[in-house]
């Protein structure tokens, strides 16, 4: 399995923080936002990455990460998203690079507490399809909504007034080597980018989407809220932990996942 970190967009929520660098080079306590996404796919194992970015400061990816020494991988691979087409189009820079092996993408934005280790495990022996990771959350109307039935994923909303469930879609996506063959197939949402979630229910059509629910806090950091929360986190437990084992006292109980009781 090959890994890709999606980092690109112009993150104009953040502005002007933004102004001067990309978003995910932006500080979460005393790393910068782009490092917890690479952890989370080392972490589980996987050794290829491609790290997909754009925008005017792309080089300083490349000064700040080289051949990814800091997270013992012997190289890293880079490609560069012209102009804001969406996520979807940024994962198909990726077919090359993929060939035809699954791939584990993660957003850039997406910090967790725990580990994908037992997601990638479970996918590599879906044999093909996609996973998808899921969290439990109280404003379930501001995400993609994962409605649910028994072990697959039977629809996806985006942003629904009335959400079939409270679970979340979050950025940390599994696929076997068709999803490139149905990102040819999308047309421009509204918005006029690819969206990801045409690419799950793609899936969901062929009855082959799966997901796992995250274990502890996750949160993103793409706006001014979430990347407060974000530091936050960081700086009370940490994150990438190997084990819930590691999980240690829990504080900020008004942050999604931080009470050893909740289900967020």
């Amino acid at each position: 399995m090959k890994g890709v970190v999606l980092a690109g967009g112009t993150g104009s929520r953040l502005n002007p923080l933004t102004r001067v660098t990309n978003k995910h080079l932006l500080p979460i306590y005393n790393k910068p936002m782009v490092y917890y996404p690479i952890q989370t796919l080392v972490n589980a194992g996987i050794e290829e990455i491609l790290l997909v970015t754009g925008g005017k400061n792309a080089g300083d990816f490349l000064r700040l990460l080289g051949n990814g020494r800091d997270f013992g991988l012997e190289h890293i691979n880079y490609t560069y998203q012209e102009g804001e087409g969406g996520i979807a189009q940024a994962l198909g820079l990726a077919e090359y690079f993929a060939g035809n092996d699954s791939i584990c993408v993660i957003l850039g934005d997406n910090i967790i507490e725990t580990n994908v280790c037992q997601a990638v495990q479970n996918f590599k022996k879906q044999k093909d399809g996609a996973k998808i990771l899921l969290k439990e959350v109280p404003d379930a109307q501001r995400f993609g909504v994962a409605e649910l039935r028994g072990n697959h994923v039977i629809g996806i909303e985006e942003k629904p007034g009335n959400p079939k469930s409270n679970y979340a879609v979050i950025g940390i996506y599994l696929y076997d080597k068709t999803v490139f063959e149905k990102i040819h197939r999308l047309v421009p949402s509204g918005r006029g980018e690819l969206e990801i979630t045409d690419v799950n229910n793609f899936y969901v059509e062929e009855g082959k989407l799966t997901y796992e629910v995250m274990d502890g806090w996750w949160t993103d950091a793409g706006t001014f809220e979430s990347l407060l929360r974000a530091n936050i986190l960081v700086s009370e437990t940490g994150a990438n932990k190997m084990s819930l084992a590691d999980v240690g006292p829990r504080h900020g109980a008004g942050f999604w996942g931080t009470r050893p009781s909740a289900t967020i």
